[in-house]
């Protein structure tokens, strides 16, 4: 994964979004995705029309899945907090939600309603006033996102939808595109290298949640562990991608061969098996074996991986001593499957170690934190020496005097 070889093939594509206009959006659905699409704006109609031929088993789990997603995202907002420094002294923090986001949902290999749910749940819950989705067009739906996307978008009801992928979807969030979207203040969502590499290309004229690379499982687990559980969750992520990541990390060598055994069973009978080896016989997976579990954890806490499992036989205590992951799934009941869909918790998580200084996407990552000072004349002369005095200890006269002009 070579980012800035990324950057630099990417850069055409933003300047040509930058100075073009609909064509030039169209022509990369044609270069990209292998469909130039009738129109880069989702109509209404065909919003509605895929809700309402989604299948209505799915239509009922999505449904559930937005009632956990909202239980849990409606306890993350923010209040006021007013703090009285001193009388007549007042600094107010208010919590402003961003006026408009852009928010990217991937389709390459599979379809994704769940980043829908992910993305514009915390946004809606932030009262963000203007939120637009883009994905990229289907060859085998016209040009549109795929109805899933669709059908997801109109149940959360966002109508502003747009068939862009890819660096170029970045792109026309950042700098809008005339008669067809506006510029957003922020991108937020998961993508390929083209759309992490945009993302770090513009950051600065919009704000985004992560560079999100390729997913990543880590499992902390120790002889309690079920084989077939351990096995069936590394082959989960690395079902996302050849580049995806997979570690199992234990105290336990029965464990790894048996494990390793199982792998070997699973895989030839799942739908993505060639993927799913090359996945796990790559670089970036393999199989850890420590001398205990608290050596495990160090190594977890060293790697800072996208999700960690940790199937022990105290995974709340081992929990407590993890500082850096994505999301910590505690225990043989929580996989990351869970996570992915209906737990309630958010997937748009680091991922390349960045859990070691960031956080997973939520309603926080929409929010700006503002200031507001108020001071009267008393509480402004009883600490104006001090200010003065430092003022002029950092060599700015200017900013004592914008103090004493008060008292001219």
């Amino acid at each position: 994964m070579d980012i800035d070889a990324a950057m630099v093939s990417i850069l055409p594509v933003l300047e040509a979004v930058k100075n073009g206009n609909e064509e030039t959006l169209q022509d990369f659905g044609l270069k990209f995705d292998g469909v130039k699409p009738a129109s880069i704006r989702v109509p209404k109609e065909a919003l509605q029309k895929a809700l309402q031929e989604l299948d209505p088993e799915v239509r009922a789990a999505l449904d559930e899945a937005i009632i956990r997603i909202k239980k849990v995202h409606s306890d993350q907002a923010r209040n006021e907090n007013s703090t009285t420094v001193v009388d007549g002294g007042v600094v107010l923090q208010r919590w402003i939600p961003v006026d408009r986001v852009g928010l990217y949902v991937p389709g390459g290999k599979a379809v994704y309603p769940s980043s829908v749910m992910m993305n514009v749940i915390p946004a809606q819950i932030a009262n963000v006033p203007s939120i637009a989705v883009a994905s990229p067009p289907q060859k085998e739906f016209n040009g549109l996102p795929h109805p899933t996307i669709l059908a997801t978008c109109e149940l959360l009801g966002i109508d502003e939808v747009y068939a862009v992928g890819g660096a170029q979807a970045v792109a026309m969030f950042a700098y809008g595109v005339k008669g067809v979207c506006e510029a957003a203040d922020m991108v937020t969502g998961p993508g390929n290298i083209y759309v992490a590499a945009a993302k770090r290309a513009l950051r600065g004229i919009i704000g985004i949640d992560s560079e999100a690379g390729p997913t990543e499982i880590a499992i902390i687990a120790d002889s309690t562990a079920r084989p077939q559980d351990v096995a069936a969750d590394l082959i989960s992520q690395a079902e996302h991608d050849t580049i995806a990541a997979a570690i199992l990390i234990t105290d336990s060598p029965v464990l790894i061969e048996k494990v390793s055994e199982e792998l070997e069973i699973r895989i030839i009978k799942t739908k993505h098996a060639e993927r799913i080896r090359t996945a796990l016989s790559g670089i970036q997976s393999c199989l850890v074996l420590v001398e205990n579990i608290e050596q495990a954890i160090n190594v977890a806490n060293a790697y800072g991986a996208e999700h960690l499992e940790i199937i022990t036989a105290e995974p709340i205590t081992a929990g407590k001593a993890i500082r850096n992951a994505g999301a910590v799934f505690l225990g043989a009941f929580s996989p990351v499957s869970l996570g992915d869909y209906s737990a309630g918790s958010n997937h748009v998580l680091p991922t390349g170690g960045c859990a070691c200084h960031s956080s997973g996407l939520s309603v926080q990552s929409f929010l700006k934190g503002v200031n507001f000072i108020n001071y009267d004349e008393k509480s402004f002369r009883d600490i104006s020496p001090n200010v003065i005095t430092l003022a002029n200890c950092e060599d700015l006269p200017a900013h004592g005097e914008a103090i004493t002009a008060r008292f001219e």
